[in-house]
């Protein structure tokens, strides 16, 4: 089959809505190996198609969601960007509170990053909510010493929709920071 050619969806029909649905379900990227359990099908290479055709049909459709193919080669059914901001505030559970969230940031823009230097500039709560953020696979820790070095995960890059790249990474942060910044909407108001 050449690599442009569509896959025959009709053929594959029951996949393609295995694969769809996985992806519905899942919530989070997942790996050819993993769809390919999910069809029971031993070709990732067909999986790819397969998982190829939804994310064109996704493409082609009006509708508020998106199937991506991520530079890894894992899939992701998400909401598209445009709809993210007015749909946000029913998402029924919020996934960190500000002290980890704000303790998880800096973590991302200065990591690698030890526990201890972390502790020095977050506090004492700081120990709480690595713990916190380990149990959720959004950072990881390894022993240096009498503390440890923190870094975000690959979960928190695709949770946050972020490079896995630390350096792009950090580009996105600062941006995302500028963008957030209350100094912002002062400005704003000045220039008015």
């Amino acid at each position: 089959m050449a690599q442009n050619e569509p896959v025959n969806v009709s053929a594959h029909k029951n996949k393609f809505q295995l694969i769809e649905g996985a992806l519905y379900v899942s919530g989070k990227p997942l790996d050819l190996q993993t769809l390919a359990s999910v069809v029971k099908m031993r070709s990732e290479d067909k999986v790819k198609e397969i998982a190829r055709s939804v994310a064109e049909r996704y493409r082609q459709s009006n509708t508020s969601l998106e199937v991506l193919e991520l530079q890894d080669g894992r899939f992701v059914m998400q909401l598209k960007p445009e709809y993210v901001s007015p749909v946000k505030k029913l998402a029924t559970r919020k996934l960190l509170t500000p002290g980890p969230l704000k303790t998880l940031s800096f973590i991302a823009f200065r990591q690698p990053v030890t526990q201890a230097y972390v502790v020095k500039v977050r506090g004492k709560l700081t120990y709480d909510h690595v713990r916190q953020l380990g149990d959720l696979q959004l950072i990881s820790e390894s022993k240096l010493g009498r503390t440890k070095v923190l870094r975000t995960t690959q979960t928190f890059a695709d949770y946050f929709n972020l490079s896995q790249d630390v350096r792009l990474m950090k580009r996105q942060l600062e941006r995302l920071f500028k963008e957030l910044s209350p100094d912002k909407d002062v400005e704003k108001k000045k220039e008015s």
